[in-house]
């Protein structure tokens, strides 16, 4: 039988994600909570990139709370753009330096058995939520590169409900890949770094 906070995160992350694919503000604070529901339950797990991972996402969250508000033309509201080339090939080469240097940290200071898998997960979900801060429409195949190897590690390691929910996130993805295109400015333009 799942944890509670297991159950509660399934909820709660459901919720956030749905928020984000309509830009709906309010995805922000509901998915502080959901970060820290995940801390207890990845803690008690084993998943301890995954534990620094949540609370990543608890600081980000307030920038990207920040940052949907004020972050716009005329420090208005964001609207969704593209990232630059340059800009995401530097993103790439982070989530490889992040993976490496995770994946060492976890073989050499946790009794962690799946390092690798733990820390490449870790490493597209922080480029994907930076890019979610900053309204880059490209974070949404980011998200589902690394929700489709996190439902493979949360199943290997008993969390079903959670592995249920990175199945509802990857439906919600594709939705807020698709509304995200279509509110693209009519030009497409490419987004300031």
């Amino acid at each position: 039988m799942p944890h509670w906070t297991e159950l509660f995160g399934f909820v709660t992350g459901a919720a956030c994600v749905a928020l984000l694919v309509r830009q709906n503000i309010w995805n922000w604070p509901l998915g502080i909570l959901n970060n820290l529901t995940f801390i207890v339950l990845f803690y008690r797990t084993g998943l301890y990139a995954d534990v620094g991972l949540q609370v990543f996402y608890i600081a980000i969250s307030v920038y990207g709370w920040w940052h949907w508000l004020h972050g716009g033309r005329d420090h208005g509201a964001l609207t969704v753009s593209r990232v630059r080339p340059t800009t995401a090939l530097l993103l790439a080469g982070a989530v490889v330096a992040t993976t490496a240097l995770l994946t060492w940290l976890l073989r050499h200071y946790t009794n962690s058995t799946v390092p690798v898998l733990d820390s490449l997960i870790t490493a597209l979900s922080l480029v994907a939520q930076f890019m979610m801060t900053r309204k880059w429409i490209e974070n949404w195949p980011v998200w589902i590169l690394a929700n489709c190897i996190s439902v493979g590690l949360l199943t290997y390691k008993g969390l079903y409900v959670t592995s249920a929910l990175y199945l509802v996130y990857q439906v919600l993805c594709i939705m807020g890949w698709k509304e995200w295109r279509a509110a693209l400015r009519p030009s497409g333009t490419v987004a300031q770094p």
